[in-house]
């Protein structure tokens, strides 16, 4: 079972994201796991710099997926009615790996539901509505893969659906 855990999600973007990643990585660690958060948790709100120093954070994080054994991926709805893209690319990384994908929001609304609320009447918007709490294609990852867990508080960094989550992951032997 799954020992070292990718902690994905836009908590990086949050104001107080190293405390959220340090809270994580406690969790993580009282319940037997080693957490590893993406290399720019360190990171200012606003994640600005150069393009290369950009590349360089990309290939860091690609070297923490590769060292993981799972991921654990907060997939609340950030910036827009879905998850963060960030956070979808690294789930994709590891369904393509074929490692176990643990997937938790905290938003009780499923995708199609968030997205009616966005486009409203438009004739033209198609809404994907396959009851899936995100797009289809990280529903089908998670479901294949892991588990998903959700827990409908609203809470950015999904603190209580982190742990339901933690909580879901097979006993290690």
């Amino acid at each position: 079972m799954p020992g070292r855990l990718y902690l994905a999600g836009p908590d990086v973007f949050l104001g107080d994201a190293p405390a959220i990643a340090r809270a994580k990585l406690d969790l993580c660690a009282t319940l037997g796991f080693e957490g590893i958060f993406p290399f720019d948790v360190e990171a200012s709100p606003s994640a600005s710099g150069s393009f290369e120093q950009g590349v360089a954070i990309y290939r860091a994080n690609l070297a923490l997926m590769r060292s993981a054994d799972a991921i654990v991926a907060n997939l609340t709805p950030f910036r827009g009615p879905g998850a963060d893209a960030g956070t979808a690319f690294e789930l994709g990384f590891f369904a393509a790996l074929e490692r176990p994908i643990y997937g938790y929001s905290s938003s009780g609304e499923n995708f199609a539901t968030r997205m009616r609320a966005l486009v409203g009447n438009d004739a033209t918007a198609v809404v994907e509505d396959f009851g899936h709490q995100d797009n289809l294609m990280l529903g089908g990852a998670v479901a294949s893969h892991g588990e998903w867990v959700t827990v409908a508080d609203g809470d950015p960094a999904a603190m209580a659906a982190f742990e339901a989550c933690l909580r879901a992951i097979p006993a290690r032997n």
